[in-house]
């Protein structure tokens, strides 16, 4: 199970941390990629870690940084300079394996965690 939590509402230029917690598999066994879905548009990709390779969307690169602590078995979605266009719910899902250059294709992705709702505005 992946549970998505740390979501709410921010003004523009703040901060939120994201969490995606696993229970019954070994986060590091996995590629963990964070996706986010905007009222009225596809589902996109944000971010992606694997064997401490990490990814970027444009949209998000310089302001957004992922992590993971195996401890904890949970991988982390630091937001920082929110902007209102990254007002979505965002998810979290694994992918058993996927060559890195595809990690937004969706179709890699085995197990969706359920959203958590990221709003900015002032």
């Amino acid at each position: 199970q992946l549970q998505a939590s740390g979501g709410g509402l921010v003004q523009p230029g703040g901060s939120l941390r994201l969490s995606c917690a696993a229970s019954g598999f070994a986060l590091d066994d996995y590629g963990i990629g964070w996706f986010r879905q905007a009222p009225g548009k596809e589902r996109e990709g944000v971010s992606f870690i694997n064997v401490g390779r990490k990814f970027y969307a444009d949209a998000v690169k310089g302001r957004f940084t992922i992590s993971r602590d195996d401890a904890k078995n949970t991988v982390y979605l630091q937001m920082n300079s929110l902007k209102p266009e990254d007002t979505a719910v965002y998810y979290c899902a694994r992918a058993p394996r996927l060559p890195f250059s595809l990690w937004r294709d969706q179709s890699y992705y085995v197990h969706w965690g359920q959203g958590t709702q990221v709003t900015v505005s002032s």
